[in-house]
């Protein structure tokens, strides 16, 4: 189920949608129920993939697992979601030894809801495609990322994302520059160095 707030597509620099979904948490071997309010204001990373039983999605499931402890000192909170239901997301931990040990909820968008109010649903296979979405502690989404059915995502690109989002929550007159990693030099948006952006990285 979800909480239609009148709101249309999902854009850049608005709302992210609310929603209330079922979930498994393979670390305590339970399920639950759980809303995008619980975590109004944290950092949050919708992690959508297109099925458990599938090839891709577990090694993106080990690689954000793998990186756990980066995002946990960064104060991001993962939800992992598709169109399984919270039975196949649990025989699905319990078998595929590429994700023992998975620690972050799995939500179940069984009823295609929330796929479709963030319109990311493949309707042909009833499948949500492989997005990401950061939203930043004011629930508003920062990122949106689409990518191929066959392609995984890397968790190193999404950590550098959050950091440079992080970084400009705390510093909100500046812009990071292609390739920006903690540390590296910024810019501050103006007509003074428009056309001269060289100078101003160098």
């Amino acid at each position: 189920m979800y909480e239609d707030y009148s709101y249309n597509l999902v854009k850049i620099d608005t709302i992210a949608p609310s929603f209330t979904l079922p979930y498994f948490d393979p670390i305590k071997d339970t399920d639950w129920k759980i809303s995008l309010e619980d975590f109004r204001g944290k950092w949050v990373i919708l992690f959508f993939y297109p099925a458990d039983f599938t090839f891709v999605c577990p090694t993106e499931l080990k690689d954000l697992q793998d990186s756990k402890r980066i995002f946990d000192d960064l104060w991001v909170e993962i939800l992992t979601i598709s169109t399984d239901s919270i039975y196949s997301h649990r025989a699905w931990v319990k078998h595929e030894k590429l994700i023992e040990g998975f620690s972050y909820k799995m939500l179940s968008d069984q009823w295609l809801n929330v796929s479709e109010i963030y319109n990311l649903l493949d309707e042909e296979t009833s499948m949500s495609w492989r997005w990401t979405f950061i939203i930043d502690p004011n629930w508003t989404v920062k990122t949106i990322e689409i990518t191929s059915w066959p392609l995984w995502r890397n968790s190193d690109e999404l950590i550098r994302k959050l950091k440079a989002l992080q970084f400009m929550e705390k510093n909100p007159w500046v812009a990071c520059p292609a390739k920006w990693v903690t540390w590296n030099k910024t810019l501050t948006p103006s007509i003074k160095i428009s056309g001269d952006v060289f100078n101003s990285l160098n």
